[in-house]
């Protein structure tokens, strides 16, 4: 067989795939051979192993065992898993036959109907007559489970029969099948003796020494100590009962794993969802960010281009004016040699010519003072030229300096929720990454830092229940106070008193009354004021109906009862509003008592008095009185 030096390398763990479909390729080419004969087959990746020959279907056992095994190399697994993609695809279509991996089943005991003592228990017979004495008992099953220990009881009990006053003993062992395995050696050491219970049952059995066998169904049902120790110890259950429970506890356990692992799974695909929504959230965002910045770059060129344009103008327009003011100044200076020369020549007045060489100097002098001028204004232009540039450059600076900043911004985003998206991922597989765990840490812990001044809030804000509680309490005991004092001075005028709330209005109901009944029918009115002052106090008296006002829920008069339509035909409506005003009141104040409660009361206004309004009334009437005793 051939083999390239990229083959005999070693792979990495993300390579297994690729060099397992390499090597399935090259086994069906027949560069490797697999078959040796009809049913014997061979493994070429283990030639040094001890059995060379399988059948197919325990080669294909042997090629899947060697690609799942965790601390075999990269390239062993992938051999393999290409040899047993080799095995199920090609040999088994070929043979007609599919392949299955022969999953392991517990053997189960032939006689798995056979009732017996669950937890098991074995019964040990014969024991010597010294181990009777109590205080040896502790001490003689201690030795006892030390002489049976290589059979791993849990628990020996030495029991005596009071009638023949023989001992026995039972020994229990474990619940599980290690138990049931170590009891059936227990038995099988009796039995191999010739110790067991059908030798014991014999007639001219050995009286020295020890019979023992494993506790079943006739030994739960016997007599005496012993069936009474095991029906009250133990229950009678065959291995097939056993069995099935525990197929059915591992049933409902895989059961109980599948719906873990779908919970697992399902969120797993929701933050990979959530993580794929950032991604494509923050790939808008800089998708939209490059838009901005191109269009804030053409437009910054576009500025740029037309400031170059309008300097050139300007340049060149200064030039063309320099032109000017050079081509005059030598016109002048043509002009006065011309002077100059025609005075030599026709002896010209010299105070006229004087006075054109003044002119023509001042002219000179305003020629250069103009190109002076025009001198510095290119100098403040090429200057406010040089600072235009200068400002362009540092704003795109800034602006680069911005987007870097934005991106990082962005990137730092991004980042934060891939890791918290691994931090959840990480939680559901068990995954570790340190690097990553540490930044999420110190996110963890400005968490924590919120979390802690949250506490420190809520402490605060209890604190301050607690003393607006406390400030609430004094102001009720103070507000007692006031209406027990003002109850005792307020007289028939004062301004500030005690109005019990939720009481009829004597005085306005017999007013109203009086319009529709006869004046001097005093006991008529009495009785119908009294009357009426006990039916507002009827708790089963409840003419009231809830309406939504503003998305609250208010109650309001029903103004179709039947006592309140009976009253204002008989009495008329201002009896009516005397009675609706008490039940409202009634209604805010004591709507579960039904009974008048005392209140401040402003009667000027008419309304409800403030602790405030009622202090400074006592303090006005204290200063008035005093003011009388000083004058008196």
């Amino acid at each position: 067989m051939d083999h390239s030096s990229a083959e005999e390398s070693d792979i990495s763990d993300s390579d297994i795939v690729e060099y397992k479909e390499m090597t399935c390729a090259r086994l069906r080419a027949g560069k490797m051979k697999v078959k040796y004969g009809e049913k014997t087959f061979r493994c070429p990746f283990c030639p040094g192993k001890k059995k060379q020959d399988y059948n197919l279907k325990d080669l294909l056992q042997h090629a899947t065992g060697m690609g799942a095994a965790p601390k075999r190399e990269a390239k062993v697994k992938a051999t393999h898993l290409g040899l047993a993609m080799y095995l199920e695809k090609d040999l088994a279509s070929s043979l007609g036959k599919p392949l299955e991996i022969v999953a392991y089943k517990p053997k189960i005991p032939k006689n798995e109907e056979e009732k017996f003592v669950w937890p098991w228990m074995g019964i040990v017979v014969n024991l010597p007559s010294e181990l009777k004495f109590e205080e040896f008992s502790r001490e003689s099953e201690d030795r006892l489970r030390a002489q049976f220990s290589r059979f791993r009881p849990l628990q020996v009990t030495i029991l005596a029969n009071v009638k023949d006053q023989t001992l026995c003993a039972i020994i229990k062992f474990a619940k599980h099948w290690s138990g049931f395995n170590d009891a059936s050696s227990f038995e099988k050491h009796f039995k191999v003796e010739k110790y067991g219970k059908v030798d014991w049952s014999k007639r001219n059995c050995r009286k020295d020494d020890l019979y023992g066998w494993l506790a079943r169904f006739d030994d739960y049902n016997s007599p005496g100590p012993i069936g009474e120790h095991l029906r009250n110890n133990g229950v009678l259950r065959s291995v097939g009962d056993l069995e099935r429970e525990g197929l059915q506890e591992t049933d409902r356990r895989v059961s109980c794993y599948a719906r873990q692992i779908e919970e697992t799974n399902k969120q797993m695909r929701e933050l990979e969802l959530k993580n794929n929504q950032n991604a494509m959230k923050l790939e808008r965002m800089m998708e939209e960010k490059d838009r901005l910045v191109e269009e804030h770059n053409k437009k910054i060129l576009k500025m740029q281009n037309a400031a170059c344009q309008s300097s050139r103008k300007i340049i060149g327009e200064n030039l063309r004016l320099h032109e000017e003011l050079e081509n005059r100044r030598k016109e002048i200076e043509r002009r006065c040699k011309q002077l100059e020369d025609l005075a030599t020549k026709s002896n010209i007045d010299g105070a006229k010519l004087e006075a054109a060489k003044e002119k023509n100097a001042k002219e000179n002098g305003l020629l250069n003072l103009a190109t002076q001028k025009q001198k510095e204004a290119d100098k403040e232009l090429l200057q406010l030229v040089q600072k235009q540039k200068e400002e362009t450059d540092a704003a795109l600076k800034k602006l680069t300096d911005l987007e870097m900043q934005l991106a990082s911004k962005h990137k730092l985003e991004l980042e934060i929720e891939q890791l918290r998206g691994k931090l959840e991922v990480m939680k559901h597989m068990g995954a570790e990454e340190d690097t990553k765990l540490k930044e999420l840490d110190k996110l963890r812990e400005t968490l924590e830092e919120k979390d802690a001044e949250m506490e420190d809030i809520d402490s605060l804000n209890q604190t301050l229940i607690i003393k607006e509680r406390r400030t609430n309490d004094e102001l009720e005991d103070a507000k007692k106070e006031l209406i027990s004092g003002l109850q005792k001075m307020s007289g028939a005028r004062s301004v500030i008193g005690v109005k019990r709330m939720g009481e009829l209005d004597q005085k306005a109901f017999l007013a109203a009354c009086k319009e529709k009944t006869a004046k001097d029918d005093g006991k008529k009115l009495a009785l119908l004021c009294s009357k009426w002052d006990g039916e507002i106090k009827q708790p089963g008296w409840h003419p009231f109906k809830i309406i939504n006002v503003d998305g609250q829920a208010k109650e309001i008069i029903q103004e179709d009862d039947e006592k309140l339509q009976a009253l204002k035909a008989e009495l008329g409506e201002k009896a009516h509003d005397v009675v609706v005003k008490a039940l409202l009141e009634m209604n805010e104040y004591n709507p579960s008592g039904r009974y008048p409660l005392p209140e401040l009361w402003n009667f000027n206004d008419d309304q409800k008095a403030s602790m405030g309004e009622v202090a400074a009334y006592l303090v006005k009437q204290w200063k008035t009185h005093k003011k009388k005793r000083t004058y008196a």
